[in-house]
């Protein structure tokens, strides 16, 4: 099977700069299944469990899985490995926090251990973006869906996982991720040759060698993806510290 035919991902043949902006993904399962999510969170009333700040999150997490799968930005990712990052740093780091924020009274009861999530979430992440799993995604719907569900379904459950642990053990959880994110973000830039050959051909259409587009996507990884976690861990340091002084102050008060 030559390279033309064999890489042709779920978001279609890579697009040239001159048509990108037209390539919306109009697949009628996938809209279907949306309008679906769209009309039952519209129709969902207001509640004690479905609280309006829940029902943002949630309609938040609906409009990036349209602008990750519909508009033309799910077509760019199969031109270039940098925005396919972009595209999974937004599942794990935007979207799987929207979802748990939303659905938290319905995933109370899921099982969630701190560093079983935690060592889970990292060796889905590394696995996928290693050069082999990464190619059979990009040429087969079913391994594209696979790889995309494992990604949100395993920072999902971190994420709960942090949420309700200690701020301690939830910072170190975070911190411990922050570091493999770095780790995998620098072996993919500093590796002397391209790695993904779904993304030859597309790269240089536009352009820009493959090596440089990878290394631009290991940047990203390796700089801001790990800051997004390590100002989660800051947020989570900062809170137990005013919740530390808050209960100082009574006590003295009392």
């Amino acid at each position: 099977m030559d390279e033309a035919t064999r890489w042709f991902p779920y978001c279609g043949e890579a697009p040239g700069p001159e048509v990108w902006l037209s390539r919306w993904n109009l697949d009628p399962v996938l809209g279907a299944v949306l309008l679906l999510l769209a009309l039952s969170l519209w129709r969902a009333p207001v509640g004690r469990e479905l609280t309006l700040g829940r029902r943002h999150s949630l309609w938040g997490a609906w409009v990036l899985a349209v602008v990750l799968f519909v508009s033309p930005l799910c077509a760019l990712s199969s031109a270039f490995f940098t925005v396919r990052v972009i595209h999974h740093i937004a599942l794990v780091l935007a979207m799987a926090p929207l979802l748990v924020h939303g659905l938290e009274p319905w995933l109370r009861r899921l099982p969630a251990p701190l560093w079983t999530t935690t060592a889970m979430a990292a060796v889905v992440f590394w696995v996928w973006h290693a050069p082999a799993p990464y190619a059979e995604a990009l040429s087969s719907d079913a391994i594209y869906w696979l790889m995309q569900f494992t990604l949100l379904a395993s920072a999902v459950v971190f994420w709960i996982a942090v949420r309700r642990a200690a701020p301690a053990a939830a910072m170190g959880a975070i911190l411990v991720t922050t570091v493999l994110m770095g780790m995998l973000g620098a072996l993919i830039t500093f590796a002397g040759r391209p790695l993904y050959p779904p993304h030859f051909a597309s790269a240089i259409s536009w352009g820009m060698a493959p090596l440089e587009d990878q290394q631009l996507a290991g940047i990203i990884m390796w700089a801001p993806g790990s800051m997004a976690y390590l100002a989660a861990a800051v947020w989570i340091g900062w809170r137990w510290l005013d919740a530390e002084r808050a209960r100082g102050v009574r006590a003295d008060a009392a």
